[in-house]
Formats: structure tokens, C-alpha cells, sequence
């Protein structure tokens, strides 16, 4: 089976997560319940076949080092649970600074000077490395970055995953250019595995299936990563509240005064997310029924796993031929897909892509 060859677009918190969880699962064993998989395999690809062959990144102290290293250099902070990682043979390579970069994060971000350090062609180096898929990793409020990235893709004859709150694959013209490549796309804005998304999702799916009138929701998160420190401008903010609001909301078939998105940013959390969610609501003889529910991840891996199928989906539908947007796996695995559905259907879909049943 052939292998399905992953660049990388910024080796922040979310790319160490997906580096060790390939090499932490190279050896997860089919039909065997693995923790933190939802397919061991899919399709015909094992987590194994995933090798990573460019990464692009602004840090200084990452560029230059093999990915392998890269990952758990500061300000990175995702936990290490794998003890020993082996050399991967890929040199982190200088990215274009674009909007990537907000001005409060430069320092954080420890960003190479441009006098010094000049950025690499990126759809070169996605056609020399052979890149299958090209995986959008960058900051969330990355407008310019993101659509630069999806055009390189585009320009090298390979697919895109987008993973950050900028719409790609449920952009009609951005859907079109990558049809009209003959690539497939799958995005926008990846749902973590057990995340505060995909839980307020159930809580408010469950409410109106059982005739529950929902008065008002909110969803605060809070964390200590540079994902939340970036998100203290309001500004980089629209298309993530945008995303996260319409992945809860679009489930209720009447107006709800909601409020979600990122509350503050708290360092010494790391990359420890706090989800606080309310939903009030009435019940029979409009009496009033209100859940609360906490919620404590570690956010990066969270994430991962959900990245590892897509990627196999994505292969599958490069496999096929397919282009344009990836519907099934997109519904499953964004929070702001071209097509959204209840999580059932979405699985439903997905299961039926793999067995070659659904077209896309």
C-alpha cells in the first residue's frame, strides 16, 4: 500500500500532537478497540502509511531542525507521550510571515528576521518533497496565510486539509479552484475528538430531540497555549466565532441568543483547555431545566486523532480521483464543513465513503 506523504504548514502545538500520534500508533493492531483511534485502519491505510515529508514554520529556533525535534521546541507545549521519537529526516523550512504572525505574537512566536533568513518557495518544495497533502496548521485569524497556502497546494498538485477557522473548503471559490485542479480539499476548522464543539453539539441535539425549547447558550474556553494568547485580539476572532457558533446552532431549527468562542488566556493552563458550557432551557409545562458542564482537556492531542482520519480520507479521495470538497469526512471532522449534519449522519457517511459507497 502505497504511503500518504503529509507536509506541514506551521509546527506549533497541533503538528507535535500528529508527529508523535503517527509514531505512538505505528503499531495499533485492527479490530482491537486503541484508545484515542477512531479507525485503526480506514480504508486501506494503517496510521503508519502517514510520513511526513516537508514542514514550513516561521520560528527561528525550529527552522532548520528535523521535524522530530522541532515539535517540542518553545514555545510548544504540547504534552510528550511519546519517549523517544526517531529522526525523521525533514528540515523544518522558513515560511513566508504573512498575517500568521499578529503583532503581539511576534515575540511569542520567536519569528525569524527577514533580513537574516529569506522563506522558501513552498509549492516547489511541496512538489519536490512529493507532498500527497498539504495540512494548514497555521494561527487562527490567518486570512492571507491560509488562501497562500491552499493556492501553493494547488500550484503542486496536491490536496489540502485546513485545519484553523479560515474558510477553504466551504468557500464556493475556493471549492471551485481546487475542483477545477482536480484536487480534493476537506475542512474547515477541525473538531477536536471530545472537544467543547462536539459535546455542546450533543447536549443541544439532545435537547431538541427530546422537546426540550432552548432559551439561551453559551460556551466559554479558556487556555495557555499561544492558540489562546493569539486569540486575545478580538480581530483574529471573527471566522472562529463564526465557526463554532454555526457548528452548535445550526442543529436547532429556531433562533437561540448564543454566545461562544474563546474567553481569555490563562499561561500557566499550557495547553490545558477548560470548556465551560451552559444551556437553559424549558421543558414540559414550560418548566425550566438548565445543564452546566465542565469540560478538561489537553487540547493539542485532542485534536490529533480527528487529523489522522482525514488525512487517510483525504488520501482515499486523491485515490479516487476525486475533487473539490470532501462532503463526508468534512461533515465528521470541521466544525465549519461545505455540508453540515448531525454527527450520526456524518459518521454514517463517512463509513459508507470508506466502503466506497458514497462518492465523497
Amino acid at each position: 500500500m502505497a504511503e500518504i506523504r503529509v507536509a506541514i504548514a506551521g509546527v506549533g502545538n497541533g503538528a507535535s500532537a500528529l508527529v508523535q500520534g503517527v509514531h505512538y500508533y505505528r503499531d495499533a493492531k485492527e479490530g482491537e478497540f486503541v484508545p484515542g483511534l477512531m479507525h485503526v485502519k480506514f480504508g486501506d491505510y494503517h496510521v503508519r502509511d502517514i510520513k511526513f515529508v516537508a514542514a514550513f514554520e516561521v520560528n527561528r529556533l525550529k527552522i532548520g531542525r528535523d521535524l522530530s525535534e522541532a515539535i517540542f521546541i518553545e514555545p510548544n507545549c504540547c504534552p510528550r507521550f511519546v519517549k523517544s521519537l526517531p529522526h525523521l529526516g525533514v528540515k523544518v523550512l522558513p515560511a513566508p510571515i504573512l498575517d500568521g504572525v499578529a503583532p503581539h505574537m511576534r515575540d511569542a512566536f520567536k519569528v525569524y528576521s527577514e533580513d537574516e533568513i529569506k522563506p522558501v518557495d513552498v509549492a516547489e518544495v511541496l512538489r519536490k518533497s512529493r507532498a500527497d497533502i498539504l495540512v494548514n496548521y497555521m494561527p487562527v485569524g490567518s486570512y492571507e496565510a491560509t488562501r497562500f497556502y491552499a493556492q501553493a497546494a494547488i500550484e503542486a498538485g496536491c490536496a489540502f486539509v485546513n485545519c484553523i477557522p479560515e474558510f477553504i473548503a466551504s468557500d464556493r471559490e475556493w471549492a471551485a479552484r481546487f475542483e477545477k485542479a482536480g484536487l480534493p480539499v476537506a475542512g474547515d476548522d477541525i473538531k477536536s475528538q471530545l472537544g467543547a464543539t462536539i459535546l455542546h453539539r450533543e447536549i443541544i441535539r439532545l435537547f431538541v430531540d427530546r422537546g426540550v425549547k432552548i432559551d439561551e447558550t453559551y460556551q466559554l474556553n479558556i487556555g495557555g497555549d499561544t492558540d489562546f494568547q493569539n486569540m486575545t485580539l478580538e480581530e483574529r476572532l471573527k471566522s472562529k466565532r463564526i465557526s463554532k457558533t454555526e457548528a452548535v446552532t445550526s442543529l436547532v431549527p429556531y433562533e437561540v441568543p448564543t454566545r461562544i468562542g474563546p474567553s481569555d488566556f490563562v499561561p500557566f493552563l499550557g495547553n490545558k483547555k477548560i470548556c465551560y458550557i451552559y444551556v437553559r432551557g424549558r421543558n414540559f409545562g414550560d418548566r425550566p431545566v438548565t445543564v452546566w458542564v465542565k469540560l478538561e482537556v489537553e487540547d493539542s492531542p485532542n485534536s490529533a486523532g480527528v487529523v489522522i482520519d482525514v488525512l487517510r480520507a483525504t488520501k482515499i479521495g486523491l485515490d479516487r480521483g476525486i475533487a473539490g470538497p470532501l462532503i463526508s469526512i468534512s461533515a465528521y471532522a470541521f466544525k465549519h464543513p461545505p455540508v453540515q449534519v448531525e454527527d450520526p449522519i456524518a459518521k454514517r457517511w463517512v463509513e459508507e465513503f470508506i466502503e466506497g459507497k458514497r462518492e465523497r
